[in-house]
């Protein structure tokens, strides 16, 4: 294909004729420290610390140990980010987990990556972000009775449209909308934060008492526990899918993410407190909406501003997904892993919008079906797959490439703990409870094979698809890129 040739002649600088002469067209720089905190925080915080606590709460058994795994979360949230930071500094390309699969593994494991993540995790993950964001913003023209399932799906469709516009237009509107919901949502926690300890203040500490009884053991049960409790924290490697449009990455890719996860894990631990504060353990497991019962308790008639701060926080989250989600699928055509058309921008507004439609479509599809929970322990089996694998490649680089220039060394414990966790999320619900979905997402995973060996392997190309492709072209005015590494 056109493409494929220009990276044959310089895969690294690859020039794109743009009316007259020749020019470099790629992503601008236009992710700072704020906004690179913002886009982690923001990310984060989406609706698992409004819906997960019961969930970490059931599976643990009680409030102290469910505590102690929110703070274990954190914990490993950071060591795997901190682990990121130095990929991100060795290869300084966005794309995240896949860059760096293709880049220390080679192409195979790459494209498995990219084929599960862009067909299947991220378009899950965000309906399920999507999803959540429908129920609170509808719930209150629904009083006292659930929300219609039709009205739910309409309003969370409408929800991804919304997102892919903001996305496609521009890059500094993407991220002044991540900023703007980022401060919005820090503001909800810390008002749960307060009313939490207001209430401890008070005495109200009989859920902390005797708070280790009935302490589950079984590590199936822990492993599930962590799942729900690391929903909460997915996000913490956002930032390294978005390497090539950060301003000063060596400098701003640690910064920001020494900021903002210690942030929010303190935030997370805080509002987990004010809620056992808030309700009896048995009322928090009984609560749909642990958030919503909160605010009834605590607020009284101002109790819908807590359905409001949801509703604000999961889309916030759900544009920051959005934003890291389409470069995955951006940077794999980039490689020849997809269609070359999702490798490339728009001419003007220089945002990857083909890939961002891409996932759009595969988003609008996922909402016709599944569940939050289901997608939640799915989506967190096969993420901690890669991670383990990504991990692994750094300890890699680290041993038996010693040499290779970074700016930012993490001490090797810490991916090794880190791999270490991962092999045990991957492995403790099989080896526990085993369960027939788990044997669907690993056949679907190796389904990619059928694809990898003639479309990339090779590289069969129907004369039909690139007349497809020049049509798109002209329809979408977008053009091939070059990268912006080193």
């Amino acid at each position: 294909s056109i493409m494929r040739e220009r990276k044959a002649t310089d895969p690294l600088h690859s020039s794109t004729d743009l009316s007259e002469g020749k020019e470099k067209l790629r992503l601008k720089q236009e992710v700072g420290l704020i906004s690179s905190v913002s886009l982690i925080a923001g990310t984060m915080i989406g609706s698992g610390i409004f819906m997960s606590p019961e969930w970490v709460l059931h599976h643990m058994g009680n409030p102290a140990s469910s505590l102690l795994i929110w703070a274990a979360c954190g914990l490993l949230a950071m060591f795997g980010a901190l682990s990121y930071a130095e990929l991100g500094t060795i290869i300084k390309e966005s794309g995240g987990e896949y860059i760096y699969i293709l880049r220390i593994f080679g192409s195979f494991p790459a494209f498995i990556f990219a084929y599960t993540s862009v067909i299947l995790v991220r378009p899950a993950g965000l309906a399920a972000v999507c999803l959540s964001f429908a129920e609170y913003a509808i719930a209150p023209f629904y009083p006292g009775c659930s929300s219609p399932q039709v009205a739910v799906k309409c309003t969370a469709a409408a929800c991804i449209l919304i997102l892919a516009i903001i996305n496609s237009l521009n890059v500094r509107l993407a991220t002044s909308v991540m900023n703007i919901f980022t401060a919005a949502k820090l503001l909800a926690l810390l008002v749960i934060v307060v009313g939490g300890l207001v209430l401890l203040a008070k005495g109200q500490t009989q859920s902390f008492q005797n708070g280790f009884q009935g302490t589950t053991a079984g590590i199936g049960a822990v492993g599930v526990a962590f799942y729900q409790g690391l929903w909460s924290y997915d996000g913490w490697n956002n930032l390294n899918y978005v390497t090539e449009e950060l301003r000063k990455p060596e400098v701003t890719l640690p910064r920001a993410l020494m900021i903002a996860i210690p942030l929010v894990t303190c935030l997370y631990l805080l509002v987990n407190v004010s809620y056992l504060a808030a309700m009896t353990p048995s009322e928090l497991l009984s609560s749909g909406a642990v958030a919503v019962t909160w605010g009834d308790k605590v607020l009284g008639s101002w109790a819908w501003l807590i359905s409001l701060s949801v509703a604000l926080s999961t889309f916030g989250s759900s544009n920051g997904t959005f934003f890291s989600g389409g470069r995955v699928c951006y940077i794999a055509a980039r490689e020849g892993h997809l269609p070359d058309i999702l490798s490339m921008a728009h001419v003007r507004r220089l945002t990857p919008s083909p890939a961002l439609l891409f996932t759009s479509a595969m988003s609008l599809i996922m909402i016709i079906s599944g569940s939050f929970t289901s997608i939640v322990n799915f989506f967190s089996f096969v993420a901690w797959l890669f991670y383990g694998m990504t991990i692994s490649g750094l300890l890699y680089l680290k041993i038996k490439k010693p040499e290779l220039p970074r700016s930012y060394k993490v001490p090797i414990i810490i991916p090794i703990i880190v791999l270490m966790a991962a092999v045990y999320l991957v492995l403790a619900p099989i080896i526990d409870q085993p369960q027939t979905e788990i044997l669907y997402i690993v056949l679907f995973i190796f389904s990619g094979i059928i694809f990898y060996f003639p479309l990339v392997r090779f590289k069969y190309h129907p004369r039909f698809l690139q007349r497809v492709t020049l049509h798109l072209q002209l329809l979408l005015e977008v053009a091939p890129t070059t990268r912006d590494a080193n």
